[in-house]
């Protein structure tokens, strides 16, 4: 199993998410390194209670034997975009057309 699909399983299990997708932007930096860099964006229930600070630093915890500079080519940047149910729903949301004075009756 690569980084990505153990940091992928990690998330999915421990996340149930509502949404969930991995990017690997490892090719976008320079080195030898395959598989270093990656962007996520979750979407779980389990966010609703931490704050922004709290939802990454659970989601490092996760991960923390990816970044485990024992490993031979640790995880070297993790971009986050973690948000709950609701905060994905309110920004979604249309915007109502207000009423229009002239409408004919």
């Amino acid at each position: 199993m690569n980084r990505e699909q153990r940091i992928k399983s990690t998330l999915i299990e421990a996340l149930d998410p509502k949404a969930f997708e991995i990017v690997n932007e490892s090719h976008m930096h320079s080195g030898p390194r395959t598989e270093s860099h990656f962007k996520v964006f979750a979407v779980s229930d389990i966010f609703n209670s931490k704050s922004k600070v709290e939802r990454q630093q659970f989601v490092y915890a996760l991960l923390k034997d990816e970044f485990d500079k024992k490993n031979n080519d640790p995880l070297h940047a993790l971009s986050l975009r973690l948000k709950t149910p609701e905060e994905v729903a309110s920004s979604l949301k249309v915007f109502e057309s207000p009423n229009c004075k002239t409408k004919q009756k």
